[in-house]
């Protein structure tokens, strides 16, 4: 059975402009600009007075009725990665083998995993800052403006420190995300 019209609005927050044009929505905020081309879902992006954005979809099946609030949480990261920006904590976990991991260039360097003389890289994404905490031990921070970057950065570090080929519930050791969420200041 297909819904007549699925609707949806998010609220622009002040100090940000959002452009839409055939389906391709720019947000500029204080902390830059992120772009994103949505022409893959067929559905309306409207401006809706001065403070709003409005997804519309009409006649649609169940699965493409998730592609509106899919869209609508997009849009409403775009607006806290240009005001705020997204941060992930990841902490390192090692049993007898301390890891150790430096910054060259743009690329993460992960050296003494489980003993092992071979050296992971990881490349950071564009628009990713990496910092080495100061106060906690092991422990580094993600930050950037697009979320999608910043998580995928955080998903290749950890998947780079996977255990093969032993036990997984005795074999810990890796780095992995222990906090996520926008910067607070």
């Amino acid at each position: 059975m297909k819904t007549v019209l699925a609707s949806r609005t998010i609220e622009i927050p002040d100090g940000v402009e959002v452009d839409i044009k055939a389906r391709v929505v720019t947000v500029k905020g204080p902390r830059g600009v992120l772009t994103r081309d949505f022409k893959n879902i067929n559905m309306d992006l409207r401006r809706v007075g001065a403070k709003g954005i409005r997804v519309d979809l009409w006649f649609a099946s169940r699965k493409q009725l998730a592609c509106v609030r899919t869209v609508c949480s997009h849009i409403d990261n775009m607006l806290v990665g240009v005001t705020k920006g997204f941060v992930y904590k990841m902490r390192f976990v090692y049993s007898h083998f301390p890891i150790n991991v430096s910054l060259s260039g743009d690329v993460v360097e992960i050296r003494n995993f489980c003993g092992e003389k071979r050296v992971r890289k990881v490349k950071l994404l564009e628009g990713v800052s990496y910092v080495r905490t100061a106060d906690v031990k092991d422990q580094i921070e993600l930050s950037g403006n697009d979320i999608a970057k910043v998580s995928l950065t955080a998903a290749q570090i950890q998947q780079s420190t996977n255990i093969r080929n032993k036990d997984l519930r005795k074999f810990l050791d890796g780095i992995y995300v222990a906090e996520k969420g926008a910067i607070v200041e």
